[in-house]
């Protein structure tokens, strides 16, 4: 970052506030990278050099020892030039935007998933206009079915497959998004539905 005054050939280099700020940006990353699990790890273009510092700055877990080596992480990571910083940062956004647009789709299929039980019909006709494709009896039995599972107090069946076919539908029934992507979140995981 040091550059030089093309009138006075002097020498310009950041102002120490500056300087701070870098460093705190640095060692607030390197916070960052101690939290994350080896999965994620795996993930990050972090240079070699730095895993080592990184594995042993995440096994300390007293307070004080912990603050020391992440200080010391932070120093080994400003030796790295900016692009490599510039790359795990970057790579960590894409990470967080995937997870917010992800927990999107599942709010967006939710909402719809309530309007139709509340709405029915009219809900109905609106998504269909929106989704000419989708199977107007089928969502429409899923609905009844759904509506009738609540009033007598049966397992969800219905009200999960509901959500199974509205994240079809509105995700573009990409298959690894339905495989991986967002879950019904009212899912317990639980196959067996039988009431106790």
């Amino acid at each position: 970052m040091r550059g030089r005054d093309e009138d006075t050939g002097e020498f310009l280099s950041p102002s120490r506030s500056q300087q701070r700020r870098d460093a705190l940006e640095v060692l607030e990353l390197a916070e960052k990278l101690a939290s994350l699990t080896p999965t994620q790890l795996a993930k990050l273009p972090i240079p070699e050099d730095l895993l080592p510092h990184l594995e042993h700055t995440r096994k300390i877990t007293a307070h004080i020892a912990r603050k020391r080596q992440l200080a010391f992480l932070a120093k080994q990571m400003r030796r790295e030039d900016d692009e490599a910083l510039e790359a795990i940062r970057d790579a960590l956004d894409e990470d967080g935007v995937a997870a917010r647009r992800e927990v999107a789709a599942m709010h967006r299929v939710e909402a719809w998933r309530e309007r139709l039980l509340a709405d029915g019909d009219a809900a109905l006709a609106e998504l269909l206009e929106e989704h000419p494709a989708a199977d107007r009896q089928h969502l429409r039995q899923l609905v009844r079915n759904a509506n009738e599972e609540k009033l007598r107090n049966k397992p969800p069946r219905a009200f999960r497959e509901l959500f199974r076919e509205l994240r079809t539908l509105l995700l573009g029934g990409n298959s690894a998004q339905q495989d991986d992507g967002p879950v019904d979140p009212d899912d317990d995981g639980d196959s067996d539905d039988r009431q106790d």
